[in-house]
């Protein structure tokens, strides 16, 4: 279990590891502790927007940290996923060179466009993020990546290699249920803090989890490493998006 949470960091981090053998054996249960990573990240997020709020920091700089830290926490992993899928799918090509522009090193103007949409969105929202919506994205960080994790191990794969092969090949057959679990638990920590707020946080997640299924398996034959980053930071600022709007709203 130790080797399973090391590997985590490791893989979906920049967060000082231990070395250690990767194996199929130490690689079983590491999805399980992909939920972790993303539990760091929300507390590390929360404590830079507190320490920001009570010293009073501008709206621009607070924005500016709270937009790239996560990114510099996960070593942009996810956000090279979600560029690399907007890049194949700009192309309107046949679904082999799309899934072969995935792995292209290369970056394409869409890829460069929706970056700078991405962040410009992500920046604006934080800027209008108060101490009462931070909980609520904070968990977002530890939401998308239980069900990016279970889409791993449950949905069909693009290609038999890759990283989402790898770690589902490796994959224990409970870790699926863990996932699972670890879903009901985020959405009850969800209805703690705010039953309409956290209900519609998850029902974002899950609408934005759809919407990533159909699209992989209509545009690729099924999912890869790259969507699986996409989907995370399409979750994460969607769910953003939703508590910020709500903040007008009475509820």
């Amino acid at each position: 279990m130790l080797k399973s949470i090391i590997i985590a960091f490791s893989t979906y981090s920049k967060i000082p590891m231990p070395r250690i053998e990767w194996n199929e054996k130490s690689m079983k249960y590491s999805l399980c502790f992909f939920p972790l990573v993303g539990l760091v990240t929300g507390i590390i997020e929360y404590c830079v927007f507190y320490l920001l709020y009570k010293f009073n920091m501008g709206i621009i700089f607070k924005s500016m940290l709270l937009t790239v830290m996560p990114i510099i926490i996960n070593g942009g992993i996810h956000m090279d996923g979600f560029l690399d899928t907007i890049d194949a799918k700009s192309s309107y090509k046949p679904r082999d060179e799309k899934i072969k522009i995935l792995k292209d090193p290369n970056t394409g103007a869409f890829a460069v466009i929706y970056a700078v949409i991405y962040i410009m969105v992500t920046f604006g929202f934080f800027s209008e993020a108060g101490l009462k919506e931070m909980p609520y994205v904070c968990m977002g960080y530890i939401y998308s990546r239980v069900l990016s994790g279970f889409s791993v191990v449950a949905f069909k794969k693009a290609k038999r290699d890759g990283m989402a092969a790898a770690e589902a090949n490796s994959a224990d057959g409970r870790v699926k249920y863990i996932l699972i679990f670890e879903f009901i638990l985020c959405c009850g920590v969800y209805m703690s803090i705010d039953p309409v707020r956290g209900l519609i946080c998850v029902l974002a997640g899950l609408g934005v989890m759809l919407y990533y299924r159909n699209m992989a398996y209509k545009l690729f034959g099924g999912i890869t490493g790259d969507l699986a980053g996409y989907f995370l930071q399409l979750c994460e600022i969607c769910i953003l998006i939703c508590i910020v709007i709500m903040k007008g709203l009475i509820l």
